[in-house]
């Protein structure tokens, strides 16, 4: 029996020692994953910066750790059950767009939310798939009908189609509101990236042309200009690490808005508009590691100096685009969550704003939300590299 004792003793050492051996592996890596020249990111930020920009996962978000790692990014709230249609959308020129539609069950009628994706206005960067885990997600979490319409994309297509599909998008909704329950007074323009761009153009349209009334915009980190004004954020971070980069911002604009007179036009540079007045008040949320962090917020300080309501959150700790991973990160749950809020309190007459203009730093998950978070970041990342081990030791064998 001896002999079976010490074999029992030296297998449980090992696994031991395996497992230790495992920790400080991805202790190390996460250590080093967070460590950029622009400073230090928290864990969960840099496991998702590592998995994207080193092609682990794909940048649409089909990340699937197992469920005990990544929960199921509703935090343990009910959801109301929600209905999801596809269809097209008539635009300019006899064409058509797509767009989805998510809305409450039940008769309404229903606050609308116009819901306009990112990706750079370029075919190939983003579509109304790619955004859908956030369509979904503002429709259960504001109660209301979500459209999200397609629009036509450079370099096919230039400036002003893109603006024009989506302030026809508007229009549509408001003329077909009946048929889907939603209701026409209460109407709210979204938008991330480039989508926050054509929100807010798509608000000045809407003021210019008489219609249809906006009650609130929601720009999550909005690209505002397409001029080459001097732009802290645009120099530290835009490297493309933090998920958009000079280069791609630069194709956008040859793309988007080939000739330079475009440039300066208020319905593709917002930040420089001679007239910001009358637009509804807005909520507008940055990302504290993002080349168009300070063109937001520029353009909030723009919109507060010229009467109109507005509210600035800097979301400290993420990048580009982190409310697209709020399946994954407390501050992408936290930034859905503050937008829904907002919406809500547009529809019931609440919205509340400060009389001085202010950016709200929101610090990155603190107390058990931070450790629950930091365990997360391990967690996964000791997913990724047990994958990428595998996949080495996948092609070894093929070779």
């Amino acid at each position: 029996m001896e002999w079976f004792k010490a074999v029992v003793k030296n297998t449980l050492l090992g696994m031991l020692l395996v497992s230790v051996t495992a920790l400080a592996v991805t202790g190390a890596a996460v250590y080093l994953w967070q460590t950029t020249e622009e400073g230090r990111l928290p864990p969960k930020t840099a496991v998702i910066l590592h998995a994207v920009n080193n092609n682990l996962v794909d940048l649409d978000i089909e990340f699937n750790p197992p469920k005990i790692i990544s929960g199921d990014g509703s935090g343990g709230a009910s959801r109301p059950s929600i209905l999801k249609e596809s269809f097209q959308i008539p635009v300019q020129g006899g064409g058509d767009i797509p767009a989805v539609m998510y809305r409450p069950r039940g008769e309404g009628p229903f606050p609308i939310v116009m819901y306009y994706h990112g990706g750079a206005f370029l075919e190939g960067y983003g579509s109304i798939d790619t955004h859908d885990n956030i369509i979904r997600s503002i429709a259960s979490r504001s109660s209301s009908i979500v459209i999200a319409p397609g629009y036509r994309l450079a370099p096919e297509h230039v400036f002003p189609t893109a603006a024009e599909d989506s302030y026809s998008a508007l229009q549509w909704a408001e003329r077909n509101a009946e048929s889907f329950h939603g209701d026409i007074d209460r109407i709210t323009v979204a938008g991330d990236s480039a989508g926050g761009n054509l929100a807010t153009v798509t608000s000045q349209i809407a003021r210019d042309r008489s219609g249809p009334d906006i009650q609130a915009q929601v720009l999550f980190y909005p690209l505002t200009t397409f001029q080459d004004v001097p732009l802290a954020s645009r120099e530290v971070y835009d490297s493309g690490y933090y998920l958009l980069s000079r280069n791609v911002m630069y194709q956008a604009r040859d793309g988007y808005t080939p000739e330079e007179w475009m440039w300066d036009h208020p319905y593709t540079s917002p930040l420089q508009a001679d007239d910001l007045s009358g637009l509804p008040p807005a909520l507008i949320i940055t990302a504290e590691f993002d080349p168009l962090r300070d063109e937001g917020e520029q353009y909030a300080e723009r919109l507060h100096a010229e009467g109109v309501p507005v509210r600035t959150s800097r979301y400290r700790g993420v990048m580009h685009g982190f409310v697209s991973f709020h399946e994954v990160m407390q501050s992408g749950r936290s930034g859905i969550q503050e937008a829904s809020a907002f919406i809500r309190q547009a529809n019931n007459e609440q919205l509340l704003f400060p009389d001085e203009f202010a950016v709200q730093v929101k610090q990155p998950p603190q107390g058990i939300d931070g450790v629950k978070e930091q365990t997360e970041a391990f967690a996964i990342a000791a997913y990724l590299l047990g994958r990428a081990g595998a996949d080495i030791f996948s092609s070894e064998l093929g070779e």
